[in-house]
């Protein structure tokens, strides 16, 4: 009986150290590029060894004067989309590369025209996510990555280009 106890406490344990590689929670800023809401407030909730999940949180707010009237554009988005990782062993214990696919649901508002009256509209994409990242053994997570999007409802099709700094919780 002892063996069995002692077998079963070690293979939990193996398992339970296995699927700590990747941390439970990672919670950050990112700062997209080139096409997509700007700085994003990301979460990732971590699944098994090779799968997560992340969500992120967007919202984008700017005007311009156009022939001196003034237009306003505003959005946000929630972003959710599904991990797969492979480790990179020739680079380190601590890079990983990742791939995925989800997707995104937000509003934008804008008064373009110079009736000033407001246009605005729900939007949904199809998002699809490759990137590489960098987890120091403290906790601090660097990632690079790239979204290809595919406007589903009201939004346009582009690639969005970010850079994030998450802090893991074990």
């Amino acid at each position: 009986m002892k063996r069995i106890f002692c077998t079963l406490f070690v293979g939990l344990f193996l398992v339970n150290l296995a699927s700590a590689q990747i941390p439970q929670h990672s919670v950050g800023i990112r700062y997209g590029a080139v096409y997509g809401l700007g700085t994003e407030v990301t979460y990732q909730r971590g699944l098994s060894a090779e799968n997560r999940l992340e969500f992120d949180f967007g919202f984008n707010s700017n005007f311009e004067y156009v022939n001196n009237f003034r237009q306003d554009h505003n959005s946000w988005a929630l972003t959710g989309l599904y991990h797969w990782l492979w480790k990179l062993p020739k680079l380190g214990d601590n890079v990983n590369w990742y791939a995925g696919a989800g997707g995104k649901l937000g509003t934008w508002s804008s008064n373009q025209g110079y009736d000033y009256r407001y246009k605005n509209g729900l939007f949904l994409t199809g998002s699809g996510d490759i990137g590489i990242e960098y987890c120091f053994p403290a906790g601090i997570q660097f990632a690079l990555d790239m979204r290809p999007e595919l406007g589903l409802i009201n939004h346009g099709s582009g690639v969005n280009i970010g850079f994030a700094v998450r802090y893991q919780f074990k």
